[in-house]
């Protein structure tokens, strides 16, 4: 029997109802108190036109997509092609960018209602000597089908806090299968430069070679002539097996050279045999774009990918928040019942059931704050680890401007001394064919050349990679899309609180 409730009873009853509502809305979980504490750096505040006054600024200064082409050798292009071909790195992160993809998969299913089907036959057959004569020893069976529909309506639009945090950490690892692509060329251009550098070694171990060759066939010739004694011969024949050593130490150069190729190349040592002496690679003339740091945001890889983390920390705690608030849930089943699987179809053998439900978190025991909390951390994670970006971009820039500025002017004064030390050479030879010099003048001259050589041969190779890594510092020829350039550089409505 139902129990008839009075307007009366209900009358005096609401406030106690009232009140129920009121205590439980005051004792349930609260984020008071919890945000974030990391604040984006603004890249206009960070000044570097005095580092960088004096460079060649113009408002197209980023390197192109294929920038090493500068450096115009055939056999090197070819080489990062079959790099970017198949690397095993490179597979490694287009293995995190699917990962990425199929999170944002799970989050977008989350906002959808889900509906199954499922049917099934049930028999059931009890003893008598449980149930009787009556309801014993009896078989009954029937069979069921059924549809369940739910559906977790998004009142707060935490679900779709968590879809868009998942769409921006897809962008972020899509930015960094870019970036590695670019890393892995210029470490491809990088061990090139370093087998040309190992190659100019070589070459002034050969010259050294002759020098010494020469020396020791003329001591000896004066030594037969009575001029110079056996001392004489044994310092220049010193000197022959001291640039063959050196001769040796710049194969194994090239060698290690090669198989470092072969092996960024994603191939075996023998790889590296088919490789040629590259050809002697020039620096790259580059021209720095006419607004830093602000342009440089967007053309930076790790800063791009840096900033899609920010957004998906920021949108991470919209979706924490989200479960303090009342949730509501749908769910709905219905289907058929009978005996006999004829029966299934008849309007009596249906079913349905509704249940609409609202739930609101009032004690968990501090979960639901820390789980913001964890994610507020998240959030300032991100922001440091974007402003630290930002700072190690432009130090980046300005380190290598300042060292393609200096090596310049360091390989032109080498370049004089090598001059002076070959015409001092020279003389020291031409004096003592003549008999008017001695011999440790013409050693004091070799050694001293030699060292200008090798010097010289050093700075030009570290001018080339100078100037790859100002390549690498201006973005590599990094293209972002326009909404994530956009999205780098748009630092302003960044801030949660």
């Amino acid at each position: 029997m139902t129990p008839n409730i009075s307007s009366s009873s209900w009358r005096h009853g609401r406030p106690l109802l009232l009140a129920a509502l009121a205590l439980a809305l005051a004792a349930c979980a609260s984020s008071r108190g919890l945000h974030p504490q990391g604040q984006l750096l603004d890249a206009d505040t960070l000044h570097s036109e005095h580092t960088l006054a004096g460079a060649d600024l113009g408002a197209a200064g980023f390197p192109a997509r294929d920038w090493w082409t500068a450096l115009g050798d055939a056999q090197l292009d070819a080489l990062i092609a079959e790099g970017l071909a198949g690397h095993p790195s490179l597979a490694a992160a287009d293995a995190r960018l699917r990962q990425a993809r199929s999170q944002v998969g799970g989050a977008r299913a989350d906002r959808l209602p889900s509906l199954s089907v499922s049917g099934g036959y049930t028999g059931l057959r009890l003893p008598e000597s449980m149930l009787g004569d009556e309801n014993g020893g009896h078989y009954a069976g029937s069979s069921q089908l059924a549809f369940n529909f739910s559906y977790g309506v998004d009142l707060w639009g935490g679900k779709r806090a968590a879809w868009e945090a998942a769409v921006d950490s897809t962008h972020a690892a899509a930015v960094d299968a870019q970036a590695a692509r670019l890393d892995l060329s210029a470490g491809i251009v990088q061990a090139y430069a370093g087998l040309a550098y190992a190659w100019q070694l070589h070459d002034v171990a050969d010259e050294e070679l002759a020098r010494s060759q020469k020396a020791l066939q003329l001591t000896r010739q004066r030594r037969a002539a009575g001029i110079d004694s056996d001392l004489q011969v044994r310092q220049a024949e010193g000197r022959v097996p001291a640039a063959q050593q050196q001769q040796q130490a710049a194969q194994q150069q090239i060698d290690e050279g090669r198989t470092a190729l072969a092996a960024l190349v994603g191939q075996g040592p023998d790889r590296g045999l088919q490789i040629e002496r590259p050809r002697v690679l020039d620096p790259m003339q580059l021209q720095l774009p006419g607004v830093l740091p602000s342009a440089l945001l967007g053309r930076r890889p790790d800063i791009v990918a840096a900033r899609w983390r920010v957004e998906a920390a920021g949108k991470q705690i919209d979706a924490a928040k989200a479960k303090f608030y009342p949730s509501l849930n749908l769910t709905a089943l219905a289907g058929v019942v009978a005996p006999d699987v004829g029966d299934l179809l008849q309007k009596s053998s249906t079913f349905a059931y509704i249940g609409p439900a609202l739930s609101l978190p009032i004690f968990d025991g501090g979960r639901l704050r820390a789980g913001l909390d964890s994610k507020d951390a998240d959030y300032d994670l991100a922001v440091a680890s974007y402003n630290q970006a930002v700072l190690d971009a432009l130090r980046e820039v300005a380190d290598q401007v300042n060292a393609v500025r200096s090596l310049q002017q360091q390989s032109q004064s080498q370049q004089l001394a090598v001059d002076i030390a070959r015409a001092a050479f020279d003389l020291a030879e031409q004096r003592y064919r003549a008999g008017i010099g001695s011999y440790l003048d013409v050693l004091t001259a070799q050694s001293t050349l030699l060292q200008s050589q090798q010097q010289l041969a050093g700075l030009q190779s570290q001018q080339v990679l100078a100037s790859v890594h100002l390549s690498q510092a201006l973005g590599g020829g990094f293209e972002p899309a326009a909404d994530e350039s956009a999205r780098a550089a748009s630092l302003s409505d960044s801030s949660h609180s």
